[in-house]
């Protein structure tokens, strides 16, 4: 997988909000430190870097350590209320690997990272068993945890936004969901996301099955 290195990106670190390539997260900003953030890419060219903390740590640290590996977001639509929150919803761009954080005066932090180059690049299409398997697993857990699905409208979604919708909103944990988040390929990631709706999806008197 390519990269490119140099690029300074403000992050927020958020536990278990996971954004994808070409896929959309909705966010709703109210610290004061990401308020700051959000006017300031407002002001610049409108990217946040998503990126989840890891995990076992105290909740109130200032500045949690992180993963390596996020997803670069483009604020697509945003609502600046008039209390100072915003509402806004990020369009995935583009995976990136910190390289270093930046020593910075803003109240938001900042690294130097590098991006995958191949984020850009639409998906190959699953070959039509894996396909079959996310959609039979997907229907499979909401139906064993009282999800009530469209299932005709996720029928229609094309593979990447079916893998990522179905990533991003299934309540796994926060490895998982970085598990997800970095795996190389589409395919790659349809196969692990079958492989977490089965162990996830488990009643209670289940053995694991997770390879």
């Amino acid at each position: 997988m390519t990269t490119r290195t140099g690029t300074r990106l403000s992050i927020f670190p958020l536990p278990g909000a996971l954004l994808l390539p070409r896929a959309y997260l909705p966010l709703h900003i109210f610290e004061p430190r990401y308020r700051a953030m959000v006017s300031d890419a407002l002001a610049r060219d409108r990217r946040i870097a998503m990126i989840q903390p890891l995990p076992m740590q105290a909740p109130d640290l200032e500045a949690p350590a992180l993963f390596d590996v996020g997803c670069v977001g483009r604020i697509a639509q945003v609502e600046a209320m008039e209390d100072g929150r915003f509402n806004l919803v990020l369009e995935g761009v583009t995976r990136f690997r910190t390289v270093r954080e930046m020593d910075v005066t803003t109240p938001f932090r900042q690294i130097e990272a590098e991006t995958f180059t191949g984020d850009f690049e639409d998906p190959d299409p699953l070959p039509s068993v894996v396909r079959a398997d996310v959609e039979r697993e997907a229907r499979r857990f909401a139906d064993a945890h009282g999800y009530e699905i469209e299932w005709d409208d996720v029928g229609r979604l094309d593979d990447e936004a079916l893998v990522s919708g179905i990533s991003q909103v299934a309540p796994f944990d926060i490895a998982a969901k970085q598990a997800l988040l970095e795996a190389p390929t589409l395919a790659d990631r349809a196969d692990m996301l079958v492989d977490f709706l089965r162990f996830f999806g488990l009643d209670a008197g289940d053995e694991p099955t997770l390879q």
